[in-house]
């Protein structure tokens, strides 16, 4: 009887089913929360139809205003989550779809794309790629899929650098995709022209001991040249570059004292142990533990006088993909960094976030003074700090920032700009100066010294690379280098007291066997972070691997992700906190309270 019932009312019994599941589907969860999980909070059934009424996330600031206004919004599972969405929020207002680049690809399609980065992919025998190669590359790009990158065809067996970086996302800080950069440089501006100079000038000048640039010819040389160029950006001194400003950025304190960072000379605190004058305090920022012994900053660097890339097969090889036939070689004596070639071996050895943290280190020990004042644990008499503006608390973010500034400069690179590197560059240089082609490149690098200096010195015009791999394999726009060292040290900018004036400074001496008390200007805080920072970007340049532009720009881009990530952590103290004070790159002062950026 019941089976005839069921089979004569199918219709019946399909909706019955379908109510049934709809049950199971909306109340099942809510039982399982109250009975199993945890007990519902008040105010349930408003957040759901806020949350239901508010599908879309163009509504997401009217949901964070209701639901804030709701009885149990000082709830900690409540404040968690506005906190987490009030930072969403920001982060989604602040996103930029705006992200031009110089249209040189699409300028240059024609002449095999020699205006970007095509390192590893199969080239001729003028070191043009084969387009079609290039074109399977933008299909991955455009489509990001795994499997699309893995059909690119490479020209040897070194592996592009992990273009799919450029697609990862975070939960902290602005989206990678949400900051934007200017356009490169083109190909054919007098800006290129100006930089490729100076990336000569640097390679010839590498052995040149930075306490002798006074005096030194070539430096003379260098800085006399780059002043006739018509649109050279570094600093200049009455409208003229001076051994005093030449390889150096006008960031603020990079042109006072010694040209090398007290940062990358001072024996860096490692180990275990308790310095006598700073007592164990569990991470107190200012009084808390200093580890010993300490690790002194002198290094086997590269031996002086040998670059790599100048013969024109090896430069082939090197664009096709072949691994270098040859490594680093050494010098067998410990120095002190004293030449570019030194930092620029530094920057080729380096972890991400080693020197930062090698810096938060030292200004530990600098004492209280060195610590922000907006520091809530300065004034404290019963508490101090350490999860929370702590050691613990500012080594978590000196690190973390790198790696996302890392996935903000990769979609910069490889879905923005594909900017060519310096040594393609100079191998179009080549092929014109011998004929073999000709290219639309400014006209002012062809009246400068430097290249003949360059073929006296190589018999070619290539660019004297200080490595022997030449640049990594991403593209040169922007620096990642620069990208996570802004980033890095606008967190320690936050920690720490810019105007607090460094104890104890030194010099190397001219064949860095040793260190020198420094007596000249003061040294501060802030103006040795900022020539940490210049130091660090432009000793890639001087390894032949990078434009002055790109380091400028990469600095800048480290600096906003960082200035988002410190936005949403303003947010997460439970302090008395007026909010982190530091000064920009560019000079200007600002504070960050509460998620906003407050300019001084």
């Amino acid at each position: 009887m019941r089976k005839k019932f069921l089979l004569s009312k199918p219709k019946l019994v399909f909706l019955a089913l379908a109510l049934l599941i709809c049950v199971i589907t909306l109340v099942f969860p809510t039982f399982l929360n109250n009975a199993v999980l945890a007990k519902e909070p008040k105010n349930f059934p408003q957040k759901t139809s806020i949350i239901a009424a508010n599908p879309s996330t163009d509504n997401l600031e009217q949901l964070v205003n209701q639901v804030n206004q709701l009885p149990d919004a000082k709830d900690r599972r409540e404040q968690a989550f506005l906190i987490r969405l009030k930072a969403a929020l920001l982060e989604r207002n602040n996103f930029s779809f705006n992200h031009p680049n110089n249209e040189d690809e699409q300028v240059y399609a024609s002449q095999n794309y020699i205006a970007n980065f095509t390192k590893v992919l199969p080239h001729n025998e003028l070191g043009l790629v084969d387009p079609s190669a290039y074109s399977t590359e933008l299909k991955a790009l455009e489509t990001g899929n795994f499997t699309d990158f893995e059909a690119i065809p490479l020209g040897g067996t070194t592996k592009l650098a992990n273009p799919e970086a450029a697609y990862a996302f975070d939960l902290e800080g602005i989206d990678s995709h949400g900051l934007t950069t200017p356009p490169a440089p083109t190909f054919s501006s007098a800006e290129t022209a100006s930089e490729i100079a100076e990336d000569y000038w640097q390679a010839l000048t590498r052995d040149v001991p930075f306490s002798q640039y006074d005096n030194n010819p070539d430096i003379q040389a260098a800085a006399f040249d780059l002043s006739r160029f018509s649109d050279f950006r570094g600093p200049k001194e009455n409208a003229q570059v001076t051994t005093g400003t030449l390889f150096r950025s006008d960031i603020p304190g990079v042109l006072t004292g010694p040209y090398v960072s007290q940062f990358l000379w001072l024996d860096v605190p490692y180990g275990v142990g308790v310095t006598p004058n700073f007592p164990t305090n569990d991470g107190q920022l200012g009084v808390g533990v200093v580890p010993v012994p300490t690790n002194s900053q002198q290094r086997n660097f590269a031996a002086p006088g040998i670059d790599y890339l100048t013969d024109r097969q090896d430069w082939l090889n090197n664009q096709n993909g072949q691994p270098a036939s040859n490594r680093t070689q050494l010098d067998p004596q410990a120095r002190y960094i004293h030449t570019s070639r030194d930092l620029t071996e530094y920057t080729h050895r380096d972890y991400p976030y080693l020197t930062f943290v090698n810096t938060a280190l030292l200004l530990l020990g600098q004492g209280p003074g060195a610590i922000e004042p907006n520091n809530p644990y300065l004034s404290a008499k019963v508490q101090a700090g350490g999860t929370t503006f702590g050691v613990r608390d500012l080594l978590d973010e000196v690190a973390r920032v790198a790696n996302q500034a890392t996935k903000a400069v990769w979609y910069q690179k490889w879905l923005v700009h594909r900017r060519l590197r310096p040594e393609a560059f100079a191998g179009w240089i080549d092929n014109q100066k011998k004929g073999l082609a000709t290219y639309p490149i400014n006209q002012e690098i062809f009246n400068s010294p430097v290249l003949e200096r360059i073929f006296s010195k190589y018999g070619s015009y290539l660019l004297p690379q200080a490595f022997p791999e030449g640049s990594p394999v991403h593209p040169a726009y922007p620096s990642g280098h620069a990208t996570y060292t802004g980033a890095s040290v606008t967190v320690l900018k936050a920690f720490f007291n810019e105007s607090f004036v460094l104890s104890n400074p030194v010099v190397a001496s001219d064949d860095g066997l040793s260190l020198q008390n420094y007596t000249g200007s003061s040294l501060t805080v802030g103006g040795e972070l900022n020539k940490l920072a210049s130091n660090i970007v432009l000793a890639r340049d001087a390894a032949g691997i990078h434009w002055r532009s790109d380091v400028i720009e990469g600095l800048k881009l480290g600096e906003a992700l960082a200035i988002s990530v410190l936005q949403d952590r303003s947010r997460l103290y439970n302090e008395p906190f007026s909010g982190f004070t530091l000064t920009k790159f560019d000079g200007k002062t600002i504070t960050i309270k509460d998620g906003t950026v407050i300019s001084q």
